[in-house]
């Protein structure tokens, strides 16, 4: 045993190790030392090896599977507010009618500290350690990781029409610079970024304004890129070109550029981000439920375009469990293609693991279970009779499990969830609290029941 003698955090022991580096690679029965917020040591059949190293925490994987923390690598964590508000709507209705208006009225410094809390808790509950977040106010995101202990890219959103934190046009440049330094460095949970909300709400001058501030503070730079068809037909009215050209003729495209959806792109388009390194967070759920369309995923990994998952904000997925985003990306892209061997499971798992840290810029810390890296690690029960009997575990991961089978989760070598059960956030308190606002938004009128058998239920 590779004993550092030295007392360990924790020690993980038996159970099945799907290490994700590289993808494939399975150890049965594991040992995993964690100090000081990494991996120390990584070993295998620990059951015959004798005598273990001292830890000030054992944690028996029995029956788990052991595999590195999802990444989610696109959401908006404080529209947990809004999730289940305005369903059943195309994008553009759903966003200028609903979503917009709810924003501007309920959306401030401490409502989004409440709605991410209880996002940061579903997500722990349901095995995602890395969050990738653009919103307003979103120091109040970065505070709400920080004391949950959570990992996050935490990226201040710009938008041109007055937006919750009343940026004017002048002072987004500032504001952007202003939140970059105030949290680079800060903790180490926290990496910040900066996000356009779109081409079709940002103007060229606020694109490349804030995309300045980016490459100047060396932080990502996040959009969401061709989602509909509208916006494309929007973009082309505008500037004669479509959304992926726009951004390449604004020099916006490099390899510190995140984008969300991707739908409708061409083949030329396609190659334009494989050229500049463009990083992509794909989010099947979202996309079907708002009936945006298919991203073309398995296209743009055979250019090697990074693609990582995300679930999108609750508004519109209608929840963070990023188990059933690698289940429905499987599948979307199976039935899409009507080929059964596109989008393997093995894949999906990638992606949601080492190819979601890729995206993130974090492939050299998180991502996978080997030494040197820091200790984000989820254990799934297999020993559900969903999950019996096992041949395959990236099979089960994808097609049988949900994030109700997470049994624990590590963040950075702390252990944040145990049984089920949160160890640094104080369900009791958050949940009551998002109710009342949730309370505030239905007396405000922003939402109202309707019979289910209509087909569209909160029609104006």
């Amino acid at each position: 045993m590779n004993n550092p003698y030295e007392t360990l955090d924790i020690l993980i022991t038996g159970g099945t190790l799907l290490t994700m580096e590289p993808p494939g690679d399975i150890v049965a029965d594991p040992v995993i030392g964690i100090r000081d917020g990494r991996i120390i040591f990584v070993e295998e059949g620990g059951a015959t090896r004798g005598e273990l190293p001292e830890a000030r925490e054992v944690l028996d994987a029995s029956g788990c599977l052991v595999m590195p923390g999802l990444v989610n690598t696109h959401t908006h964590l404080p529209m947990v507010l809004f999730r289940g508000l305005a369903d059943d709507l195309p994008l553009m209705r759903w966003l200028n009618d609903h979503i917009f208006p709810a924003e501007e009225r309920f959306i401030d410094r401490e409502t989004v500290y409440a709605g991410t809390q209880l996002a940061i808790a579903e997500m722990i509950l349901s095995g995602t350690t890395t969050f990738c977040d653009g919103y307003f106010f979103e120091s109040s995101v970065a505070r709400a990781a920080v004391e949950a202990g959570m990992r996050g890219l935490v990226a201040q959103g710009f938008i041109d029409f007055p937006a919750p934190d009343r940026q004017s046009s002048a002072e987004k440049a500032t504001v952007a610079e202003s939140f970059v330094e105030n949290w680079r460095g800060r903790s180490p949970l926290v990496t910040p970024a900066l996000i356009c909300h779109s081409p079709y709400t940002c103007s060229p001058e606020t694109l490349r304004s804030i995309k300045a501030v980016a490459r100047r503070t060396g932080v990502a730079f996040l959009i969401h890129l061709a989602e509909t068809r509208e916006e494309v037909r929007m973009i082309r009215e505008r500037y004669g070109k479509t959304p992926v050209r726009h951004l390449a003729d604004l020099d916006l495209l490099d390899e510190n550029t995140i984008a969300a959806h991707c739908i409708w792109l061409d083949e030329n388009e396609l190659d334009l981000l494989a050229e500049h390194k463009v990083k992509v967070a794909h989010v099947p759920e979202s996309n079907m439920k708002l009936g945006a369309g298919v991203a073309p995923v398995p296209a743009m990994l055979s250019r090697g375009i990074a693609v990582g998952l995300g679930t999108d904000g609750c508004a519109s997925n209608n929840d963070l469990d990023l188990l059933g985003e690698m289940r429905m990306a499987a599948m979307l892209h199976k039935v899409f293609s009507a080929d059964p061997t596109v989008m393997t499971a093995g894949k999906v798992v990638e992606m949601a693991t080492s190819g979601g840290a890729r995206v993130l810029g974090m492939e050299d810390r998180i991502g996978s279970v080997i030494p040197g890296k820091e200790a984000d690690i989820i254990l799934v029960d297999m020993k559900r009779p969903h999950l019996t009997p096992l041949y395959n575990p990236f099979s089960h991961l994808v097609y049988a499990a949900s994030g109700a089978d997470v049994a624990a989760s590590i963040i950075g070598g702390r252990i944040v969830m145990k049984d089920r059960r949160l160890l640094q956030l104080n369900l009791a308190a958050i949940m009551p609290e998002v109710r009342r606002i949730g309370k505030q938004v239905v007396q405000a009128g922003f939402h109202r029941p309707a019979s289910p058998f209509r087909s569209d239920p909160i029609r104006e």
